[in-house]
């Protein structure tokens, strides 16, 4: 069994990846960014469906903002540029990713 929760804090601007599951079509992974102050750019081959669980962050995407608090979700389109600007301390994350 996982806990979500139970997690390895990275180094301050930087972030953590765990996948939880991987199955033929599906990914599953928590993401704990911590106080991510350099914005990183991500273009992902599949399919992504994202939960904030913890924490606040700013998401670009096509040149709109997105200002994420806990509970929130966002879908992105594969192949889509995205660039995560910066975190408010601790964000952890659940990542689905879908080929």
């Amino acid at each position: 069994m996982i806990n979500i929760f139970d997690y390895r804090l990275p180094v301050p601007d930087s972030e953590n990846f765990t996948t939880l599951l991987q199955k033929k079509n599906v990914e599953i992974k928590t993401i704990v960014s911590n106080t991510l102050k350099t914005p990183q750019t991500f273009i992902e081959q599949r399919d992504e469906w994202l939960v904030v669980l913890k924490g606040c962050a700013k998401l670009e995407i096509n040149g709109i903002v997105h200002k994420l608090k806990s509970g929130d979700t966002l879908f992105i389109a594969a192949n889509t540029k995205h660039t995560l600007l910066k975190t408010k301390k601790v964000v952890v994350w659940l990542s689905v990713y879908i080929q």
